[in-house]
């Protein structure tokens, strides 16, 4: 099938654009289905979205929640299967990450995840480990190094 052999199912279809302000004889000249005067009719007219004229809006009648640690680290996260792609004895570090796709940016640094299983003898370099993904890397005969 070709982009020019595209059509609509039997039945189904789409329907043609109303085509506004295109003389009385269409139906919708002259006001072009906006009625008479008015915020809707004027020229970006309209209210703004959540606006619910005058009334105080959902989203400022509801209470506050919580709060936003600014201190809060974030860590690009890996988990340990996601090592095996690498050759063994590689020294694997964030940039070699990044570079295998594995993450997509260091933020406050790289924790790996002990979830899975790694079959190759790795020295690994990151910010953060955890006790099970130190654990596994060092029974294959890996290191750990914390940067």
């Amino acid at each position: 099938m070709k982009l020019h052999e595209l059509r609509p199912n039997q039945g189904g279809g789409s329907k043609k654009t109303k085509r506004l302000g295109r003389g009385t004889g269409s139906g919708q000249g002259k006001t072009s289905g906006k009625g008479q005067k008015g915020q809707k009719s004027r020229s970006g007219g309209g209210v703004r979205p959540g606006f619910e004229g005058g009334q105080m809006p959902l989203y400022r009648r509801l209470p506050k929640r919580g709060f936003t640690n600014i201190f809060a680290k974030s860590y690009a996260i890996v988990n340990l299967d996601d090592l095996n792609i690498f050759e063994d004895n590689v020294e694997v570090t964030p940039e070699l990450l990044i570079q295998a796709g594995i993450i997509k940016k260091i933020e406050d640094g790289v924790k790996i995840l002990g979830d899975g299983e790694l079959n190759k003898k790795l020295t690994v370099k990151a910010q953060k480990f955890s006790k099970s993904a130190a654990e596994k890397i060092e029974a294959n005969g890996g290191k750990v190094e914390v940067i």
